[in-house]
């Protein structure tokens, strides 16, 4: 072989070694999961998605989780089985397609429910994703944890102030007596707050429907006073707050 030949053959290889690989469409299915309960998607508004390497920071794809919540057996009553799939076709989640030449750590940043600002929260998760390795099937799944709160005040004619809330978990799953969230593992209270200071403190009930409370208090006026609810779950890792004023 000649000098020329094998000076050519030489820098052929190592152009080849040099060229970088090219980017492989990867997808990942990511869900939303309220603890205790369903997946969170249309009924509360989706959940907001940006994935980033999280090297670079580099945003790779941003979309919303939509859907429905899930069905409800296999989620909260069949006993979970190792490798058991939750989700079915109509549960909502958000495919990313993200491009990758060489396996990268992904961070997803979740932010929701997008329904409820006041109550939505951010949680982040990361992995080590390879080129053409799809995350199919319930996907990536992050859990979130909270109670959603809408409350509303009002002033009755006797000087009585009629505080009502709506409670739910997060994907929007009713809370009522004897209910797959019972009402008796829920406790509702609203603090009247002065400069931050304690002035009122009630307990709200059950007020006969699904997920609503009430509570009757006197009504104070002439003063920057806030209304403070909040609502914890005793058998689960969900609490919520919610602040409005007093007027």
């Amino acid at each position: 072989m000649s000098h020329v030949l094998q000076r050519i053959l030489l820098a052929t290889s190592l152009a080849f070694i040099a060229m970088p690989a090219s980017a492989e469409p990867t997808h990942l299915m990511i869900r939303a999961l309220s603890e205790d309960a369903k997946f969170i998607g249309d009924h509360s508004g989706g959940v907001e998605v940006t994935v980033r390497d999280a090297t670079t920071h580099q945003v790779l794809s941003k979309g919303i989780i939509q859907g429905g919540t899930g069905d409800t057996d296999r989620i909260m009553k069949s006993p979970k089985a190792r490798g058991a799939t939750l989700s079915d076709a109509q549960t909502a989640g958000f495919d990313a397609v993200i491009d990758i030449a060489r396996p990268t750590l992904v961070e997803v940043e979740a932010h929701g429910p997008m329904g409820q600002p006041t109550a939505a929260i951010t949680v982040r998760s990361a992995m080590w994703v390879i080129p053409g390795q799809a995350v199919i099937g319930d996907g990536w799944v992050l859990k979130f944890a909270g109670l959603l709160i809408t409350p509303n005040l009002t002033r009755a004619a006797d000087g009585i102030a009629r505080l009502d809330a709506k409670v739910t978990m997060m994907c929007g799953c009713p809370i009522s007596p004897g209910g797959l969230w019972d009402e008796a593992n829920y406790r509702i209270e609203a603090d009247v707050l002065d400069h931050g200071a304690v002035v009122n403190h009630v307990r709200l009930h059950y007020a006969g429907q699904p997920s609503q409370f009430t509570a009757d208090m006197p009504h104070q006026t002439g003063r920057d006073l806030i209304v403070r609810i909040v609502a914890v779950q005793s058998n689960a890792l969900n609490t919520g707050v919610v602040e409005l004023p007093m007027r």
